[in-house]
């Protein structure tokens, strides 16, 4: 019987340990795509406890907590950082099949070497133990990235952001880890929402230093913006979306619609739809001129509970699967650029299962026979960044694409101890290679087999993405 989290964890045939440990294991990981402070990065921050490194802003544990019965005061109000630690212990042996068991004591055990079960009974002495640790240096941030074998981590900025924390980095001689930003751009297509938007573009002209009162206005002010992204190494951008916008628009009807919104006046929704998909046809051309990478994450259905999203704001783990329809949208969307040859590099994530072949199928209408991989079928992304969903994901891009040129796991966190998850990845791809190999289904070539895996872990995405010119 195999047991839990041990050195075999998820690895059940002798294969796929043959390809883990010798070809995926020590692999470097290439992070392209989080939500981790790059401010924690830039100033080495010390975590004051586990409460703070652990479940500060991890609304997968929040979702949890509240599934529990927990009050909100302990999950996100002013309960202090140990009661929060404790009321998550007593509820973890209750998220038995859930990732979020694996992942928690994968990050007790490598991060801080700890191999108890964690709940009510052993909490205080992880407590102590872990607070105690992070006391030391190779807890820091700086230090916990360098142990992790990270070699590139894109953060997710917005266009009005400075990026003085990345500035600092890049001049930092002493953190030899590539500190990138990606563009996210998607609160400039929010014309919907009135008031906020005319904030948002006041908040993007002083970015710009410069106003913004037309739609020509907000196009120039976007692109100055790219530029100056691009100079400060950014080499890749990301929107999170309910669905592509594809809508028929005029530019004289774009402008008008920029003018009535502007006026406060009120905007229907195909004015909205025309609007957005104007902007984010502008965006995508940017993108391919300055030869980036972008990145769709689509099919969430966000905020849903309105009176958690007036106490507490987005990103609090009240978000969803949506059940959209993506296929025409998407195809029309690939298909306008790709017409005039303007479609980047290009990554497409699913948050539903029942999108997998769409997405999958999708990638092969727009390769283009000069970039291989141009198009992406992404990784298994937030609800499905777990066992199944992982599995799979490989096994309808193996199906339906070319597994080969997949460039594999990112964290999409927010915490630094997160890292374990492209180990868990790994685990899981090398353990279902494997299987196929033992039941014949591929060659018993460990050289070619291998070399499939390593390209997966690390080598696909050090040469799809452009980190290594900045």
């Amino acid at each position: 019987m195999s047991k839990f989290i041990d050195k075999n964890f998820l690895l059940n045939n002798d294969k796929g340990k043959d390809l883990y440990f010798n070809y995926s294991q020590d692999m470097p990981i290439i992070d392209y795509h989080c939500h981790i402070p790059v401010k924690d990065i830039a100033e080495d921050t010390q975590f004051k406890n586990l409460t703070h490194i652990w479940l500060y802003g991890d609304h997968y544990k929040w979702r949890a907590l509240r599934t529990a019965g927990i009050d909100e005061n302990l999950i996100t109000g002013d309960a202090s950082d140990y009661d929060k630690f404790k009321a998550w212990a007593k509820i973890v042996p209750k998220t038995l099949g859930n990732p979020l068991y694996h992942w928690t004591h994968l990050e007790l055990s490598r991060y801080f070497g700890i191999n108890k079960l964690l709940n009510g009974d052993t909490a205080d002495v992880i407590w102590k133990n872990c607070n105690d640790q992070l006391k030391e240096e190779k807890l820091t941030a700086r230090n916990i990235i360098r142990n992790m074998n990270v070699e590139v981590v894109c953060t997710t900025n917005d266009p009005t952001e400075d990026l003085h924390y990345h500035q600092q980095l890049a001049s930092d001689d002493s953190f030899p880890v590539i500190v990138l930003p990606a563009f996210r751009a998607d609160n400039a297509m929010n014309i919907d929402q009135s008031d906020d938007f005319k904030l948002y573009l006041r908040k993007l002209g002083t970015a710009a230093n410069k106003s913004i009162n037309s739609y020509d206005d907000l196009l120039s002010v976007l692109q100055d913006r790219h530029d100056f992204f691009h100079k400060n190494g950014c080499r890749l951008s990301d929107h999170g979306l309910e669905v592509i916008y594809d809508a028929d628009f005029t530019l004289s009807e774009v402008r008008g619609i920029f003018n009535k919104a502007f006026n406060d006046k009120p905007i229907t929704l195909e004015e909205s739809n025309k609007f957005k998909s104007a902007i984010l046809l502008e965006l995508a051309k940017m993108d391919h001129i300055s030869g980036w990478v972008q990145q769709f994450h689509l099919g969430a259905i966000r905020n849903n509970n309105s009176r958690m999203y007036r106490k507490l704001g987005a990103d609090t783990g009240f978000d969803s699967m949506g059940d959209y329809n993506h296929a025409v949208p998407l195809a029309r969307f690939l298909n306008s650029l790709d017409a005039n040859d303007q479609l980047t590099k290009t990554i497409l994530y699913n948050v539903n299962p029942k999108d997998n072949a769409l997405f999958a199928t999708m990638i092969g209408n727009f390769q283009d026979g000069r970039i291989p991989g141009k198009l992406q079928f992404g990784s298994g992304w937030w609800f499905l960044d777990q066992k199944d969903g992982i599995e799979n994901q490989i096994r309808t891009l193996a199906n339906m694409g070319l597994l080969s040129y997949f460039v594999g796991m990112l964290t999409d966190s927010r915490s630094f101890l997160s890292y374990p998850r492209h180990e868990y990845f790994r685990r899981v791809m090398c353990n279902m290679i494997g299987d196929d190999i033992e039941k014949g289904l591929i060659p018993d070539d460990m050289e070619l087999v291998g070399s499939m895996i390593s390209d997966i872990s690390y080598y696909n995405a050090k040469n799809y993405f452009d980190f290594y010119q900045v």
